[in-house]
Parts: structure tokens; C-alpha cells; sequence
């Protein structure tokens, strides 16, 4: 037995040392060859200090914005100066995204797979890993459309289809996907008109809404979340001291939707008398479909089609036309 073999850990402890799961540090070893030195005969890994800074490293570098696996391949051949400085630098949370790659469907289905079976585990660091992977490789945009809501759809069945017992894993995932886009949904500084997102009232549920404020802060877009379940005192209040480019009322189903507050905010004027002026009315969500909406009202059909419509209204306001309420 080598001399310094009783000094190496095992996994469990190295885990709890790093705040990740011992699954997590099996997959890496597996998926990026960032294992231990040292197995002893029971094939149980044995890491040594080394191996422990390299994982450090690795942990460092992913909280900061790089993906897994350029991660895993600088902390084991580290460039030189390049390492020191990445560590060194700030976090990239809140920068503005690169262009999102190309999503296959092979890989994003793969990708849901794998996002599911870290949430049936409650293997909360793993599913927080590829979350953030998923979010720096696609974009949130991309992301969102392709990988984060059809998983929260498939979570969705799965917890009709089996009932109660499968309700933590649904809260659970909703979590850790919200915390997730909070880190990359950082104020901007405004610089002109700003975009308000609110849901309706008796809407709780406000995932998308996330999504988008993580994609305007990408655009470089300032923006107000006032979240669920807004009552429409407060937003018309806020409306009117904001002045706002646009707004975004979410509403998830259709009992939630409500077609008259929406004809009442494009009614509240704001600004100087004699140039008054409305804010361009989104209506996001699957609640709104199928209602009867105000005619000057936008039904963005995605997370994409949304952020691309706010920022066609960056700086252009539209003059206020005294449009009539439309009722349901």
C-alpha cells in the first residue's frame, strides 16, 4: 500500500467536502476523465490531494459560467496563465449571451432524460449542473424552447398520471430551474424605456416569465418582474409610474386569464398632457388562447417571439388611441 494511501479520501467525504453528490462525481470521472489516482482493492476510489484541487477547480470554474467540460479539461491541463485568469475574472452570471449553438433533437431529448432522472433522485447537485450546462451551451432562449419546457411538460404528465406521490419531484424541479434563471436575470441600468412582467392575478405559476427576464437581461433589455399573481390595482400603479415600453401579463390556463384587465391597462395613460401614450400589451402564456383579447393586444406564440417583439418597442412608445375595453 503506497504511504500516502491513508491519507487519500474516499468519495463520500470528498462530496461532502465539495457540496456536490458522490453521483456527481462518478459522472465526471465518467463523462470527462476527471477521476482519482488511486483505487483500492475493493475497486473503491481513493482520492488523493491532488485529484481533490483539481475537482475544486472544476467547481470553481463551473460556478463561474464554463461549461463542464472545458471545465474538467482546464483543471487537468491547465493552459498557461489561461487558469489564473479565468479564476481570477467575475463570474459571467448576468453577461450578455454568446450566440446560442445549434440544438439537435437527439441531444435535447437526451438532455430531458437526463434533467428527469436527476429530479426523480432529488439529486439536486446534479440537476443543478445540467441546468446551468444546458443554459450556457443553448442560450436561455433556445434553452427554454427546446430542453427546460418540454421537460417541465413531461414533469407535468408524470405528476397526472401519478398523482400526490410525484408532487416533490415537480417542486423540486421547479425550484432549482427558477433559481437558475434568477441567476442570470440581472437588472440592467436603464437606459429608456423598460419592460414590466407581471402575471395576472391568481397566477402562481411564473417559470416563463423567469425565462424571459433571463433573455432580456441577455438582450441587454431593463425590465420590473412584479411575479405571481399581481393584483391590477398595483399594476395599473406601476404602469403609470413606470411609463413602460411594454407589458408582459402572463397567464398559464385559461381560468386565470383575464381579457378586461388587459383592455383596462391599454386604457391607462401615461406621460406629458398632449403626447400621452400606451405601452405595447403582450399576452403571454397558453391561458390567453382561445379568449377574446383586446385587438391591440400582441399573443406572442414563444419565449423568442416575445423577447424579439419588446425589443422592436425599445424606445418607441405608441401614442395613446383611447382604445375601447373589450369584454369576454
Amino acid at each position: 500500500m503506497p504511504a500516502d494511501h491513508a491519507a487519500c479520501l474516499p468519495t463520500g467525504e470528498v462530496a461532502r467536502r465539495l457540496g456536490v453528490s458522490p453521483v456527481t462525481l462518478r459522472s465526471w470521472e465518467r463523462r470527462y476523465g476527471i477521476g482519482p489516482a488511486q483505487r483500492d482493492e475493493g475497486r473503491h476510489r481513493r482520492w488523493s490531494a491532488t485529484d481533490v484541487a483539481r475537482l475544486e477547480t472544476m467547481c470553481e470554474l463551473t460556478a463561474r459560467g464554463l461549461p463542464p467540460a472545458e471545465a474538467a479539461r482546464l483543471a487537468v491541463h491547465p493552459g498557461p496563465g489561461r487558469l489564473t485568469a479565468l479564476l481570477r475574472s467575475e463570474p459571467t452570471s448576468g453577461a450578455a449571451e454568446a450566440p446560442p449553438r445549434p440544438l439537435e433533437e437527439e441531444a435535447t431529448r437526451r438532455r430531458v432524460r437526463g434533467l428527469i432522472r436527476a429530479a426523480d433522485r432529488l439529486d439536486a447537485p446534479t440537476l443543478q449542473e445540467l441546468l446551468a450546462d444546458t443554459l450556457d451551451l443553448w442560450g436561455v432562449e433556445a434553452a427554454w424552447d427546446e430542453v427546460i419546457g418540454p421537460m417541465l411538460r413531461a414533469a407535468g404528465r408524470r405528476w397526472a398520471t401519478v398523482g400526490e406521490p410525484y408532487i416533490e419531484v415537480e417542486h423540486f424541479l421547479s425550484w432549482h430551474v427558477a433559481a437558475e434563471l434568477h441567476r442570470r436575470a440581472c437588472p440592467v441600468p436603464r437606459r429608456g424605456p423598460v419592460t414590466l412582467l407581471a402575471a395576472v392575478p391568481g397566477e402562481d405559476h411564473t417559470l416563463p416569465l423567469d425565462a424571459l427576464a433571463a433573455t432580456l437581461t441577455g438582450r441587454g433589455t431593463a425590465f420590473r418582474m412584479l411575479g405571481s399573481s399581481v393584483p391590477p390595482p398595483a399594476l395599473a400603479q406601476a404602469l403609470q409610474r413606470l411609463g413602460p415600453a411594454a407589458v408582459v401579463l402572463w397567464s398559464q390556463t385559461r381560468t386565470t386569464a383575464a381579457p378586461n384587465l388587459a383592455a383596462h391597462l391599454l386604457n391607462i395613460p401615461f406621460g406629458v398632457a398632449g403626447a400621452r401614450h400606451r405601452p405595447l400589451l403582450l399576452l403571454a402564456g397558453p391561458g390567453w388562447r382561445g379568449v377574446k383579447v383586446p385587438d391591440q393586444a400582441v399573443l406572442p406564440p414563444s419565449l423568442r417571439a416575445a423577447a424579439d417583439r419588446i425589443a422592436s418597442t425599445r424606445g418607441v412608445r405608441e401614442p395613446s388611441k383611447g382604445a375601447p375595453a373589450t369584454k369576454n
